[in-house]
């Protein structure tokens, strides 16, 4: 189990991008805000993402018994993949058609169609399934910090015993970032949940197995805007 080490003393709502990638944001640093403007993202390249899985989910997965997983903002699907091919039935779920569309073909491609289904849908909206997943994964997604009844949703999905693990980009790099850069549009990170303020909504019904921070391992990933993630995996206990 990783210990929680401290952390600077900063509002750890870190603004997120939906899909399974460090490079999500726009260009200008403002997220997208609809399934149009996420379609529009994607369709500016043949391949957005590089397809590999996110470095939290491999450690952080890599010893948890498989079962059924729910992918939040699953982007092209690499995390989905990952998990599927480790024998995890897989729900992907993203609002971006394109990247959906992507994603289905890259998993027929490896022969992972069986293991893993890829939906449209705004969990901002339409909660998943209650204590319907052994594993609900959210990397880099924007949840509104105003919006506790999202994060609820999501950990209320979790089965009892199954895992909620939920990343962010470190908050205190972007703050450097949109500090150096002037940005006057840039999201500001408290507007958004992180790992902090979805730790506070868990409550007793869950145990805290790890929250760090911690650098970005692959070379791809250690870009001067997001070098490092920050982790929250927590087990519910009932």
């Amino acid at each position: 189990m990783h210990q929680h080490h401290p952390r600077p003393h900063v509002h750890d709502d870190s603004v997120e991008s939906v899909g399974k990638n460090p490079h999500s944001h726009s260009s200008h640093g403002v997220i997208p805000a609809s399934a149009e403007t996420w379609d529009a993202m994607y369709s500016g390249r043949e391949q957005y993402f590089s397809g590999g899985a996110n470095d939290a989910l491999i450690a952080e997965a890599a010893g948890l018994p498989t079962g059924r997983a729910l992918d939040v903002g699953c982007g092209e699907g690499g995390d989905a993949l990952w998990l599927a091919a480790r024998g995890w039935q897989v729900t992907g779920v993203d609002v971006s058609s394109v990247a959906l569309a992507r994603a289905a073909e890259a998993a027929e491609a490896v022969g992972l169609a069986e293991q893993v289904a890829f939906e449209q849908l705004d969990l901002t909206t339409a909660p998943p399934p209650q204590k319907s997943f052994d594993l609900v994964s959210v990397h880099y997604v924007p949840l509104p910090i105003g919006d506790a009844e999202g994060i609820r949703g999501l950990a209320q999905a979790v089965t009892v015993g199954g895992t909620l693990l939920f990343v962010t980009h470190d908050p205190e790099a972007v703050a450097r970032r949109i500090r150096a850069e002037g940005h006057t549009h840039a999201p500001d990170p408290r507007d958004f949940h992180g790992t902090d303020s979805v730790a506070a909504l868990l409550g007793a019904a869950w145990e805290i197995e790890a929250h760090d921070s911690r650098p970005r391992s692959r070379p791809e990933h250690a870009e001067r805007d997001h070098p490092d993630d920050v982790v929250l995996r927590a087990r519910r206990l009932r």
